[in-house]
């Protein structure tokens, strides 16, 4: 009676009347996956391939837990709490990866290297951010600061481009590892262009002036062009040499912002004839994305600046397509829609961030 009552206590709980069979199979499931994903023996390798959704999914996910960590319990400005989060996150999965014992480290490799990030940033979110800022920027209060956002985005971009590569020029000298200049001034262009957000962010709370808050924004939309197009110029006097010239630089810079600006337009007036020739808010915030998407590739094929085409085309839709191409009921959807663009791939683009 004992060894049958221990062969019954073996394969059944009495009070829930589940099989073990059962029990067994969700216990090798539960360790099938933490072996799959999180916890390996040292020397195994992580194996899962994963696909696009997969990635995105894991993304959106991170970015969605960090904010939510961010506004519950840290309280920083958004895309500084995402970023430091993810920042943490990613030393402590180098750490345990080091470890040997856990695959994240792997998992989190393979998502950097699938994304891409450069193609990501510049032929993915650049043009939705772009244009989501752009598309609530008032022309008016930008004409009235327009001296200081052209000098800002130009001659700030140039000179901060200069004395980023020059430092960075000098200080590699100074510990022995020789670079070139051209190389250096590459880097400066890369980084010169700013992010407001954050700080858009903290004036808003500090209450700073409207024509403060224009000049910061407007500055931060047109640099991201400009910055794009002398990061182009160099990087082709880097693999042309020195054969092409500053005259061949200047009018590289010339075609590229001034076409950029000239093709902006025209894709913002066909967006507005369209916005305003229909009365139905999902058909004109789908018009808007396509003009976004298309707008941002067409630009790229002509060989004209596509941020900076964005950009204004993101002023004549968010200004003139606003006042005279939308029903109120349209500016309100269209206006929801894009500050959750906005927010949703700046909350992605500072995780990875964070990770890199």
């Amino acid at each position: 009676m004992e060894e049958a009552g221990q062969k019954s206590g073996d394969h059944r709980f009495p009070d829930a009347g589940v099989d073990a069979a059962d029990t067994d199979g969700c216990h090798d499931f539960t360790l099938s996956f933490l072996e799959r994903f999180l916890i390996q023996p040292p020397g195994r390798r992580y194996s899962y391939s994963m696909s696009f959704i997969d990635i995105l999914a894991i993304l959106i996910t991170v970015a969605a837990i960090f904010g939510f960590l961010n506004e519950r319990y840290i309280g920083l400005p958004r895309t500084i709490g995402l970023m430091a989060l993810s920042l943490i996150f990613s030393l402590a999965v180098m750490a345990l990866g080091k470890m040997g014992y856990f695959s994240l480290a792997q998992m989190a490799g393979e998502i950097l290297a699938k994304l891409d990030f450069y193609n990501t940033l510049m032929h993915g979110m650049l043009g939705f951010l772009l244009f989501a800022g752009a598309l609530h920027v008032n022309f008016d209060d930008l004409l009235q600061e327009k001296s200081i956002i052209i000098m800002l985005a130009t001659v700030g971009v140039v000179v901060s481009t200069v004395l980023v590569g020059g430092l960075a020029w000098g200080l590699l000298a100074l510990l022995g590892m020789e670079m070139p200049l051209l190389y250096c001034l590459l880097f400066g262009a890369l980084i010169s262009p700013t992010d407001p957000i954050a700080v858009l962010g903290i004036m808003k709370k500090a209450g700073a002036p409207i024509s403060l808050e224009t000049t910061v924004t407007g500055e931060s939309l047109f640099n991201d062009g400009i910055g794009v197009v002398v990061f182009l110029a160099l990087l082709s006097l880097v693999l042309g040499g020195h054969d092409a010239g500053w005259q061949g630089i200047a009018k590289l810079f010339l075609i590229e912002a001034v076409g950029g600006i000239a093709y902006g337009g025209i894709v913002g007036y066909v967006t507005y004839l369209l916005l305003k020739r229909v009365d139905k808010y999902q058909v004109e915030v789908l018009i808007t994305l396509a003009a976004v998407t298309a707008g941002y590739r067409s630009a790229e094929l002509l060989h004209v600046s596509a941020p900076l085409a964005i950009v204004v085309a993101g002023l004549l839709v968010g200004n003139h397509g606003r006042h005279f191409g939308m029903s109120p009921l349209t500016r309100r959807h269209l206006d929801t829609f894009w500050e959750l663009v906005d927010e949703i791939l700046n909350a992605v683009l500072f995780v990875l961030i964070g990770l890199e």
